[in-house]
């Protein structure tokens, strides 16, 4: 699919709130509400905008910790690979998980309440699943940047 600058600027304006009407969007983008709409729905179906959802503070839900784990499997199969994707899935806490090349195979992000909580989840949960072989976890002291829009200068750049 090929995005033109209209795409870009109404993906830019989705990225900043989400939550905009189309007649807003129109004012930003220099195009009918209509126009936008449908430009809109193209970008969805095509899955460029995979979705949309409030930005939550986590610290006023009582969600104080942030951490990231370090995960090593104890084999490298289609079957460990898929116990671990499993057990991922169960575990509420996680909030991000990427396969890896290099000394580790995961990095897990998980934000929980506390670090009774934690333990637990350590403890209790990963290191005794029989995909795990070992676990390194690293508390955040300080988000200095979190989550933002992506750049799309290339893009903007490509197309003159």
């Amino acid at each position: 699919m090929e995005l033109d600058s209209f795409d870009l600027r109404l993906l830019d304006a989705l990225q900043q709130d989400g939550a905009m009407t189309n007649q807003d969007l129109s004012e930003l983008v220099h195009l009918s509400a209509s126009q936008c709409s449908r430009r809109r729905s193209r970008l969805e179906k095509e899955g460029i905008i995979r979705g949309y959802r409030a930005s939550l503070a986590p610290e006023k839900l009582g969600l104080e910790v942030t951490v990231f784990m370090n995960v090593t499997l104890n084999t490298h199969s289609r079957d460990t690979a898929r116990y671990f994707r499993n057990l991922l899935q169960s575990v509420a806490a996680v909030r991000e998980a990427h396969a890896l090349v290099g000394d580790m195979d995961y990095l897990v992000k998980l934000v929980v309440n506390d670090l009774s909580m934690l333990s637990e989840i350590v403890n209790d949960i990963f290191l005794p699943h029989e995909s795990v072989q070992h676990v390194r976890t690293s508390i955040v002291l300080e988000s200095l940047k979190e989550e933002g829009p992506y750049n799309l200068a290339h893009l903007k750049e490509a197309l003159g």
